[in-house]
């Protein structure tokens, strides 16, 4: 298969079987946590099959047009390039978004930021939301399928992000109801436009955590998503102060942020004035993820 493997004596095979045994321990080897799945991953994405099915032709043989994008994207994992970009996209919510290294690779830790965002915006009749720092637009598009009735907004500074996230939106059908802005932040958008909702899964990575971050991360996701500055507070910070004047009455801000920053964000919103006590909305492991306060009455 790649270039440590032995070459099959002539009655052996490469079968799906054993692409997948090999790929297992090879992506082990180099550090993988769920050699596997991606494994499974890898071979369906070359096969064109849906990944079940390689289980029903599990003693069936590779092509040679196969094996080598297969070895391809072995070698790539292997060197740490994250699987979402090897195969173009990732599910989130439930959903299929397209992604390349211009965006952040969704992760399910971000699924607590549209649950929180839903429960809020559910009982309004025609809600306007906005999501800043969209990437590949999954929290939006999330929003919006779920949403019928709601008007999206969403909001990036940069373009081949926005590209992304239109073609995501495109793709999943919610066009009619869809805004794109390109800015830093605010700066994309009309001074008139008030919101029911805002969310954002802003960068919020401390500038010294970054060189300790995983190789995946570290060498192929966009620092671009991820820098959030010195203390990792910069877009929080800048979102804070604005969002009660891109807020109708009563409306809510959620933003996505590292567990350890949740008394910081509180100390901040307190400085500014204007909201609520805030709520933490808890991720998949327990820890609080989600920071949400209204504006006061």
């Amino acid at each position: 298969m790649g270039q440590e493997s032995p070459t099959p004596p002539a009655q052996e095979v490469w079968t799906v079987r054993r692409v997948l045994e090999w790929t297992t321990g090879h992506l082990k080897k180099h550090g993988s946590e769920t050699p596997r799945l991606e494994a499974e991953i890898l071979l369906a994405h070359a096969r064109k099959c849906p990944r079940i099915k390689l289980y029903t032709d599990y003693d069936e043989p590779l092509t040679d047009a196969v094996r080598a994008q297969m070895r391809e994207l072995v070698q790539r994992r292997a060197a740490h390039e994250p699987v979402a970009y090897l195969v173009g996209h990732r599910e989130f919510f439930s959903l299929d978004f397209d992604v390349n290294p211009a965006v952040l690779i969704p992760r399910p830790d971000t699924e607590t930021l549209v649950l929180a965002a839903l429960d809020i915006a559910k009982p309004l009749a025609s809600p306007t939301l906005l999501d800043l720092c969209t990437g590949s637009g999954c929290v939006a598009i999330a929003l919006a399928k779920n949403l019928p009735a709601a008007t999206i907004h969403a909001s990036d500074i940069s373009p081949e992000a926005l590209a992304i996230a239109q073609k995501n939106a495109e793709k999943h059908g919610v066009l009619d109801r869809w805004v794109l802005h390109h800015g830093d932040l605010w700066s994309g958008l009309d001074e008139s436009l008030r919101f029911d909702v805002i969310v954002s899964n802003p960068p919020y990575i401390r500038q010294d955590e970054l060189p300790t971050l995983a190789v995946d991360v570290q060498k192929y996701e966009p620092t671009l998503a991820l820098d959030g500055g010195i203390d990792g507070l910069d877009f929080v910070r800048r979102i804070i102060t604005e969002a009660p004047r891109r807020l109708k009455p009563g409306g809510w801000l959620l933003l996505e942020i590292d567990p350890a920053q949740f008394g910081a964000v509180d100390q901040l919103a307190e400085q500014q004035g204007g909201y609520a006590t805030p709520v933490p909305h808890k991720d998949m492991s327990g820890r609080p993820r989600v920071w949400s306060a209204a504006l006061k009455p």
